[in-house]
């Protein structure tokens, strides 16, 4: 990365209590079946500038718990919007349209913690002998089936190498030793808050 591509990805403390917040309000208007949040006043009002680390289209995740367990988790690997739009979608999405559970619902509000995750781009990697686990997210893409795992993912499952490409392989509806062959790796890095 060069050094001009690199300053526009980095977020500050201000930067990330704005998505945080507007992540807050997003998953709160969507519970509540209200109009999501605009970022223009919310930035003016934590007087912050939409700039290039929040104006660059960037991948990004927004991950909802309750009381330690996932409650949604949805987000864009690559960056196909300016990240302050793209943590509003997600954040909205992981609260009513994650398919694994049923809406978060406005009683459930206080209890929920969010996590955000902003990505770098995807590189390939020439195998599995890359892809350091804790620092790397990965994508792993076979025979037209894809799945992907933000990098904290294996550390907080105490997950070595193989253990997370093997449950990543079962991810992708292959089988436990799919990953093994004919199996190409993306890596992206996270900045987590």
């Amino acid at each position: 990365m060069n050094g001009h591509r690199e300053a526009e990805s980095l977020l500050d403390g201000q930067d990330r209590a704005f998505l945080k917040e507007l992540a807050r309000q997003a998953v709160a208007a969507a519970a509540l079946g209200q109009p999501p949040p605009d970022p223009v006043p919310l930035a003016a009002e934590m007087d912050v500038t939409l700039r290039p680390p929040l104006t660059a289209p960037r991948g990004a995740f927004v991950t909802l718990t309750m009381d330690g367990q996932l409650r949604g988790c949805i987000g864009y690997i690559e960056g196909i919007k300016p990240l302050y739009e793209a943590i509003l979608d997600n954040a909205r999405s992981a609260a009513v349209a994650d398919p694994r559970f049923e809406p978060v619902s406005g009683p459930e509000l206080a209890a929920i913690e969010l996590e955000i995750s902003a990505l770098t781009p995807l590189n390939r990697v020439s195998g599995p002998q890359d892809i350091v686990i804790g620092r790397h997210g990965v994508v792993l893409v076979k025979g037209g089936r894809r799945a992907v795992f933000l990098p904290q993912v294996a550390t907080e499952q105490g997950w070595d190498l193989d253990t997370t490409l093997t449950h990543l392989a079962l991810k992708a509806g292959l089988d436990p030793e799919g990953w093994r062959r004919d199996t190409e790796f993306l890596v992206f890095e996270a900045d987590v808050f």
